[in-house]
């Protein structure tokens, strides 16, 4: 795992989840725990129950967690825990398990929180610290390669602030505007900002689409998604094949993109099946050194009518995660080869997908 991406937490921007640097940078400590009194566990406990209570996307499972958390609290099941990082991890859990929802999540933090109200904007130095983070992990970009028979190859690690990752995202697709078919490896992606998924999808289509639809619990309000008419550096079209690879830690906005584009038939899934995180939501500060993420609303595909929550988004070719870049490049070569006339260039096309093997050497238990 890369160092910066165990310094993350949740916060709401334009949809889904996005990642946030915490009070700390990439060679900072480990955040120093805290010790938690009877009267700060009960008060967590309480906010906690009242914010799913009033905000989470589904009433009926709003309910049942916010009285699950109230019950647990009564029996005294969280009285022995002193632990600040223990206890958030804790009620993480206990709210996954009942929900059913891995966005929903507690959060310690060893700085004090500033206090803002819901959909507020980050401080200056609070956005400064998230700017920073992002270029130390290059706005997602983790490679970008031209592999044999020029398949272009990028891996993208996170989908973070539209507006901050434009410019990296331009200059990864210009680089990849002339390779003649294209894979995207998102199997260490957890997700990000729902703008930057729209964006990268709007890379790969001709013309404005309409991706998806936001639900909010608050008001019934709906926020519809399209595709962008323009986007920044060259625009690889819809054209040339495009493949998407993905693993059980594929996740949230990252689910997004591959969702959208598998059911417009845009590109082809490659690899294991999803996390199952669709719902979206904002990060709500609890106490001053405790935050939680509520989803508030859902993700709905003009297509399917539905979404990838808790199923996860199924691969068209289902492989072990291992062998997925593998897998896509066999694919795309067993196509080509089908129809090739020139001898010189078949023979050339066996030998790859002869180097490539058939992918059996990797085992590792499909879902």
């Amino acid at each position: 795992m890369k160092p910066w991406r165990t310094l993350i937490t949740a916060f709401f921007t334009s949809g889904l989840l996005c990642l946030q640097a915490a009070a700390q940078t990439p060679d900072s400590p480990p955040q120093v725990d805290m010790r938690m009194t009877a009267a700060a566990r009960q008060e967590l406990v309480g906010r906690l129950a009242s914010e799913v209570d009033q905000r989470y996307v589904f009433p009926g499972t709003a309910r049942k967690v916010a009285t699950a958390l109230r019950e647990q609290q009564k029996r005294g099941a969280y009285d022995a825990i002193t632990s600040a990082r223990q206890l958030a991890e804790t009620l993480t859990r206990q709210m996954q398990d009942v929900g059913g929802d891995r966005h929903l999540r507690v959060v310690y933090s060893e700085q004090v929180l500033a206090a803002r109200k819901p959909h507020a904007e980050p401080s200056p130095h609070e956005r400064a610290q998230r700017l920073e983070m992002m270029r130390s992990a290059n706005f997602g970009v983790a490679k970008i390669e031209r592999l044999p028979f020029n398949i272009g190859y990028l891996e993208l690690d996170g989908f973070f602030s539209a507006s901050d990752a434009a410019g990296t995202l331009a200059a990864a697709m210009t680089v990849l505007a002339n390779t003649d078919a294209l894979v995207i490896d998102l199997r260490n992606n957890g997700g990000g900002d729902a703008a930057a998924s729209v964006l990268m999808a709007s890379y790969l289509l001709d013309k404005r689409t309409h991706l998806g639809d936001f639900q909010y619990r608050e008001g019934k309000r709906v926020e519809q998604r399209w595709s962008l008419d323009v986007v920044p550096g060259v625009r690889y079209g819809q054209k040339k094949e495009v493949y998407i690879l993905t693993s059980k830690a594929t996740f949230s906005a990252a689910e997004d993109f591959a969702y959208a584009l598998k059911n417009l038939k845009r590109a082809t899934i490659v690899g294991e099946t999803t996390g199952g995180g669709a719902n979206s939501g904002e990060d709500l500060r609890l106490l001053p050194h405790f935050s939680a993420f509520m989803p508030t609303g859902r993700m709905v595909s003009p297509i399917t009518q539905s979404n990838w929550e808790e199923t996860g988004v199924a691969p068209d070719i289902a492989v072990c995660a291992g062998q997925a870049l593998e897998s896509a490049q066999r694919t795309i070569l067993e196509k080509w080869a089908a129809s090739e006339n020139d001898a010189s260039r078949l023979a050339y096309l066996k030998q790859r997908l002869a180097e490539l093997g058939t992918g059996g050497g990797i085992p590792c238990p499909l879902q």
